[in-house]
C-alpha cells in the first residue's frame, strides 16, 4: 500500500472538499499501520436506464481507493430512489414508482463495473434494510434531526424563500442517505459537492450508533454538454457510459471549450500540467485539444483503437466535410414517387428530419438540404429530385441517408 502523502495526493486530486481532513489522514495512517482497508461508501440511485459521465466523477474517485487497497462500497438506491434527491433542485423531484426503478437498476451494474470492479466491491441495494422497516423505525430516525436544521439547507431555504413547496417525503432523503452510511459502517462517503448536508447527516447517525464518523468527500459538479447546467438525464445534456464510441466522441466535440479544463481533470487521468498545456489556446487549437479528450473519453470505456477510429471518423465528416463510413439506408416506398420523383419536402417528413411540410420547407428555405456526391443545395421548397438508388442526401451536418428505392 502506498504511503499517506502518496494516498492523500491521489485522493486529493479534482476533490471539492474534504470534512474533516485531518480524520482522514489519521484514518489512512491506521489503515497502513494495521494493513485494514478503509470502506469507501458511493451511493447511487437509479432514477433513470443511464449512467451518464456526471456519475463517473465519484465513481473514478470510488476507483482510486480500490486501487489503493480500500474497499469499494456500492450502494444501488433502489428505496432512495423512490423518494428523490433534492439536493441541487429547485423544485421536487418527480416520484417513481416500484416497477420504473427496479426496470431503471436493471443494467446499473453492467455500466457501472465499465468504471470500477463490481468483482471486488461489496455492492447492495438499500432496500436491503428500508423495505423491512416498521412505523416505529420511521419515526426513531426522523427523531434524529430537527426541522429548523433541515430546513438549513440551501435548496429548502431557497424554495421556501420562493414560495416553493417542500414535502415532507423529501426530508426523509438525508436520513436514509445517511442510515446507508451505519448499514455499512462507512469509513468515507463520496458523493456531489450539493450533498454534503447528507453526507455530514451520516456521521451524526453513525455517531448515535455508537460508530466512528465517516469522512466526507466531495467532488464538483460536471456541467452538462451544454456547458451550463449539471450534467443529467432529465435535461437530455449528458453522455452516458453505455453510448456507442462514436456518440460519445461526436457529443463531447460539441461541448463549449470553457469546461474543456473541468472535464479533462474529472474525467480523465491527465495531470495538471498536462491538462494545463492542451487548454491554452495560445499554444494550440482547441479543436484538437477537445479532440485529445474525446479520444481520452473513448479510450477508457473502449480502448485506443475504437478512440482512434472515432476521432478519424469525426474529422471525416466535420473537418474534411465528407460522408460518414456508415450511413443509415432508408427505402422509399413506390406509392410516394410520381414517374419516380418525390418533392423534396415530402421525402424530409418520410425520413422523420421534419415533422410537417411546414417544417420541412423552412429546413429546405434555410439552405440546409443537398443531394448527391457534389452536395448539389436544394432551396426551393416546391422542388422535387429523381431518385435513384443509392442517392445521398442530407440536411445539415449530422442528418445524411442514402435512398434505396
Amino acid at each position: 500500500m502506498k504511503s499517506v502523502p502518496e494516498q492523500l495526493a491521489l485522493i486529493r486530486r479534482g476533490i471539492h472538499q474534504i470534512v474533516p481532513e485531518d480524520e482522514l489522514v489519521k484514518k489512512l495512517e491506521r489503515s497502513l499501520k494495521t494493513g485494514k482497508p478503509l470502506r469507501v461508501k458511493y451511493g447511487i440511485d437509479p432514477t433513470g436506464i443511464d449512467v451518464h459521465l456526471g456519475h463517473t466523477v465519484p465513481l473514478r474517485k470510488l476507483k482510486v481507493f480500490q486501487e489503493l487497497g480500500h474497499q469499494a462500497v456500492l450502494i444501488i438506491g433502489n428505496y432512495t430512489a423512490l423518494v428523490g434527491d433534492p439536493s441541487g433542485r429547485d423544485e421536487t423531484r418527480p416520484r417513481l414508482d416500484e416497477k420504473q426503478v427496479d426496470a431503471n437498476a436493471l443494467d446499473y451494474l453492467k455500466q457501472i463495473s465499465k468504471i470500477i470492479d463490481t468483482s471486488r466491491s461489496e455492492v447492495t441495494h438499500n432496500g436491503d434494510w428500508f423495505s423491512k422497516f416498521n412505523f416505529l423505525k420511521v419515526l426513531n430516525l426522523t427523531s434524529k434531526i430537527t426541522v429548523q436544521r433541515m430546513l438549513e439547507r440551501d435548496e429548502f431555504t431557497n424554495r421556501r424563500a420562493k414560495g416553493t413547496p417542500i414535502y415532507l417525503h423529501e426530508c426523509l432523503y438525508p436520513l436514509m442517505q445517511g442510515w446507508d452510511s451505519v448499514e455499512v459502517k462507512a469509513d468515507v462517503e463520496l458523493g456531489g459537492s450539493e450533498q454534503l448536508f447528507s453526507l455530514m447527516v451520516a456521521r451524526d447517525l453513525q455517531v448515535d450508533e455508537g460508530q466512528e464518523p465517516q469522512i466526507c468527500l466531495t467532488l464538483p459538479i460536471l456541467r452538462g454538454l451544454d456547458g451550463q447546467k449539471k450534467m443529467g438525464k432529465s435535461l437530455g445534456n449528458y453522455i452516458g457510459v453505455a453510448d456507442k464510441p462514436q456518440d460519445m466522441l461526436d457529443k463531447t466535440m460539441s461541448i463549449p471549450d470553457t469546461i474543456m479544463q473541468e472535464w479533462f481533470t474529472l474525467l480523465t487521468d491527465r495531470s495538471p500540467e498536462e491538462i494545463a498545456g492542451l487548454v491554452d489556446s495560445s499554444r494550440g487549437n482547441p479543436r484538437d485539444a477537445k479532440l485529445t479528450l474525446g479520444k481520452d473519453i473513448v479510450s477508457f470505456y473502449y480502448g485506443p483503437q475504437a478512440a482512434e477510429d472515432a476521432a478519424a471518423e469525426w474529422l471525416k465528416r466535420f473537418s474534411r466535410r465528407e460522408d460518414p463510413t456508415d450511413i443509415v439506408e432508408f427505402t422509399v416506398p413506390a406509392n410516394e414517387l410520381t414517374d419516380g420523383s418525390i418533392l423534396v419536402s415530402k421525402l424530409l417528413v418520410l425520413l422523420g428530419w421534419a415533422k410537417s411540410n411546414n417544417e420541412a420547407r423552412r429546413a429546405i428555405e434555410g439552405g440546409g438540404v443537398n443531394v448527391g456526391p457534389e452536395k448539389v443545395k436544394i432551396g426551393d421548397p416546391k422542388a422535387t429530385i429523381q431518385l435513384s438508388d443509392g442517392l445521398i442526401i442530407r440536411l445539415g451536418s449530422r442528418k445524411i441517408a442514402k435512398l434505396r428505392v
